[in-house]
Formats: structure tokens, sequence, C-alpha cells
């Protein structure tokens, strides 16, 4: 498709998922068709090995092989983030290098997470990371790092030159306005499939997304619609799509969009322990919901 982007981080860039055979051995051809099949199914970009491509259970070799597989089946560097999430700084650079030697556009890098780090600790990061020389993308999900990218931390960021945008996954979408009061030059990035619609109408330039691995069209529908603020195509859209969307905020979120990937014909497969796969009712509201979805001509 066409790139209409200004900056490699706009638009729908999907946090994709890792296809893994009965094994568990990583299936890089099944991954690279993937990556090519989004692309031109009305996506923008792929972020690998984010936590929806499973990095924290992949080998190192394994984790840079999906790197350069994701590079080579986009066709254009620009079009990849890889996630450079790690326990420890000099790593997270080292794997922002990787992605640079390999020819990706831009890393999406998580705060410190081995511990609560406070906010100099936070600074220096994301300082080092960026010495690799491409831009950083924050990610914010205090939830899971507990370490919170407040908007005032985000401006400090911002104004220090290491971050240029932010994957904001908190859910309170009242932070896009502080966002953009504080750092006006900062790009926001919708951060989880649930608030897509409230981010978009609030300023976000970009998506980094879960549920379009899945039903990529209609999110792309959806996203562009949203962006610019035509609600009359968006509303019945994110109102149809919500009760799979929300699983991305949910614990279970790789086992069930891999799960929906299934239903919907795509290389989802198994999850590597400790993910196990999803049970009993769980499974059940992601296969109706799917289902109900796939019915609806959504794809």
């Amino acid at each position: 498709m066409t790139d209409t982007r200004t900056r490699p981080w706009h638009g729908i860039m999907v946090a994709t998922a890792l296809p893994l055979r009965a094994d568990l051995s990583v299936d890089l051809d099944a991954y690279a068709e993937h990556v090519r099949w989004l692309l031109a199914h009305g996506c923008d970009g792929v972020v690998p090995n984010g936590s929806l491509g499973e990095y924290q259970t992949l080998t190192d070799a394994e984790r840079a092989a999906v790197v350069r597989t994701a590079v080579e089946a986009a066709g254009d560097g620009s079009r990849v983030m890889p996630g450079v999430a790690a326990y420890g700084s000099a790593e997270s650079r080292r794997w922002a290098e990787q992605a640079a030697e390999a020819g990706a556009g831009s890393v999406l890098l998580l705060p410190p997470n081995a511990y609560r780090a406070d906010e100099e600790a936070v600074r220096a990061h994301y300082a080092e990371v960026a010495k690799a020389g491409l831009p950083v993308v924050a990610y914010n999900n205090p939830v899971d790092t507990k370490v919170d990218l407040t908007p005032a931390l985000l401006a400090r960021l911002h104004a220090d030159g290491t971050i240029v945008a932010v994957k904001e996954f908190s859910g309170d979408v009242r932070r896009a306005y502080e966002i953009a009061e504080l750092a006006p030059g900062l790009d926001l990035l919708v951060g989880a499939d649930d608030v897509l619609l409230e981010l978009a109408l609030a300023g976000a330039v970009g998506w980094i997304a879960g549920y379009p691995n899945a039903l990529p069209e209609s999110a792309a529908t959806l996203y562009r619609a949203a962006v610019a603020g035509d609600l009359a195509t968006a509303l019945p859209l994110y109102k149809a799509l919500h009760s799979l969307y929300r699983w991305d905020s949910k614990t279970e979120f790789v086992q069930a969009i891999k799960l929906s990937m299934d239903l919907a014909g795509r290389p989802g497969g198994p999850t590597r322990p400790p993910r196990l796969p999803l049970t009993g009712a769980a499974e059940a509201a992601v296969r109706a919901a799917t289902e109900k979805a796939l019915a609806e001509g959504l794809r």
C-alpha cells in the first residue's frame, strides 16, 4: 500500500503476534507472510518483539531474527518499529542498535521495569537507548511496569530529546489533552485497542494495535474514520468491534488475539509458557465475539 505517513511511527503499526509451530519453535516463514498480509490489508507497519510478540520468551537469536524478518518482509524499514525492552538500559540500547543495523525506522521502549524506577532513572534509561540513533517511542504501561510515564515526565523526556512519541496504554484518555498542553511536539499513539476512538478524537496520530492481527481491514477503516472525525463511520464499527478490542487490555490478550487469528484463518497458534491456552468462559467469550464479527462481514 502507498505510504502516506509523515513519520515512521504514524498510522496503524500492528504489534505483531508471532506464529509458533506445535513444538513452540518460531515459524519465521509464517511471520514474514503475516507481515506482508497486514501491509496489504490496510496497515501501515509492524511492531515486532512487543509483548504480543512474546519477546520475553525468545532467545537472543530468535529475537534478532524476528526483526530482520520483519524488515525484509515489509520491504521498507520505516514500516518496522521493534520493541527493545529489556531489564537493563545497556541491553535495550543493544537491541536498538540491532534494530538500526537491520534497517528499522524507529523503536518502542518501555521504561525500566525490573523495579519501580524514579524519574532520574527513567530519564537516564531513555537517554542511553536514544544514543543508538533511532527515534524512540516511549511505551507507558503503568499497570504492568509499575512505572508511570505521566504527562509531566513525558514532557521532560521530550525536552531531553530522547523520545518522539508515546504509546499511551494507561487507559486514562484525559491524559491526551495534558500531554498536548505540556509537550505539543510529542506525538500521541493509541496504545490500547479499547480506547482507540477516544484517543483518535483527542489527536492521536498513530495506533500501536493488537486486534488488526486478526481483522485488519475493518480496523483500518475504523482508524482512518476516527482520526478524520467521521463519527458516522467510526462509531458503529467501534461498537461492533469493542467486545473484541477490550481483550487487548486484559492479562490474556496474547492468547485472545491468537485465538481470534486462528478463527479468522491467520497464523495464530499456541503461546509459549508461562502463558497457557484460553479455556472455559474466556475461550467461549473470545470465540463468540470473533465469530459474531466475522458473521457481520468484519475482516
